[in-house]
């Protein structure tokens, strides 16, 4: 069996999203109790993580850690359609994942203890980001 759904999450700006409560509920809605569920960011400037979900500033020092490697207005960069924070996005994103595969086990998602799904916002602007997640049992 194989479900699919697309989530609209709206940002506002640079920085991360729980999303973990909404694909538990796709994957809930999908009636799958054991398999996959894979989840996608339909975007370049955008990114997934699994990462701590109890202390933020875990979080925190992520993102000073991706300002001190990609920084904005970074002079090696040609592309800047979109001003200095655009390519830095890119980098961003690719540097973390635009995709997750996530077990499902008991009608949930498999995760330890302190883990949680977050979508990663990396433009410095708010903007609408499409997430799809697609459940296979």
């Amino acid at each position: 069996m194989t479900y699919q759904q697309s989530l609209d999450i709206g940002t506002s700006g640079r920085g991360t999203i729980n999303i973990t409560r909404e694909v538990a509920g796709v994957i809930a809605e999908s009636g799958v109790e054991t398999g996959i569920c894979h989840v996608f960011v339909q975007h370049t400037s955008a990114s997934l993580i699994l990462c701590e979900n109890a202390d933020p500033q875990v979080r925190s020092d992520l993102e000073r850690f991706l300002v001190e490697i990609v920084p904005d207005g970074y002079h090696i960069f040609r592309h800047t359609a979109e001003g200095p924070d655009d390519m830095p996005a890119h980098v961003r994103s690719i540097l973390t994942n635009m995709d997750l595969s996530i077990p499902v086990k008991g009608g949930r998602p498999a995760l330890g203890i302190w883990q949680g799904i977050y979508l990663y916002e990396h433009r410095r602007h708010a903007h609408r980001r499409t997430v799809t997640v697609t459940v296979i049992g």
